[in-house]
């Protein structure tokens, strides 16, 4: 199982990172694993990267894009699209600092339609250490 964590990133970040996402990758890395006594410290460092999502927005916006679509199911604040004819089971969760996908393969139609909402989209995966804009590839198909 694939899990992406989905960041809005600021305007001058995404300017400063494009063509080093690497080093981009290897901050929000860190903060992801940073031990309870830096708490603060990384919760200052990542107001500083990303912007605020607004998620009742973001929600409406996949809810009305999707609802007609036979693969797509919402409940609660979860969105599901579970399409056999592409092997895709994918979950996602809008929160306020980030957007939560997990999928059973590399791809998910959920890039498609976040990278139509907005372009400052960052995704690391990082267990398997996968990161990209999804402005910057389009769409990619395989990580």
């Amino acid at each position: 199982m694939r899990v992406y964590f989905i960041f809005d990133i600021k305007r001058e970040f995404i300017n400063l990172y494009q063509g080093n996402e690497r080093v981009l990758f290897n901050i929000l890395r860190q903060i992801y694993y940073l031990q309870k006594d830096e708490i603060k410290y990384g919760y200052n460092l990542f107001g500083q990267l990303i912007n605020r999502i607004d998620n009742s927005d973001l929600d409406r916006y996949l809810f009305l894009k999707l609802h007609q679509n036979i693969p797509y199911s919402k409940r609660g604040e979860m969105h599901f699209y579970n399409n056999l004819y592409r092997d895709e089971v994918s979950r996602l969760t809008v929160k306020r600092s980030y957007i939560k996908l997990e999928t059973e393969q590399v791809f998910s139609s959920f890039f498609e339609i976040l990278n139509s909402y907005s372009s400052n989209y960052f995704v690391c995966e990082f267990k398997y250490q996968d990161y990209f804009f999804l402005a910057d590839n389009g769409v990619k198909e395989a990580i």
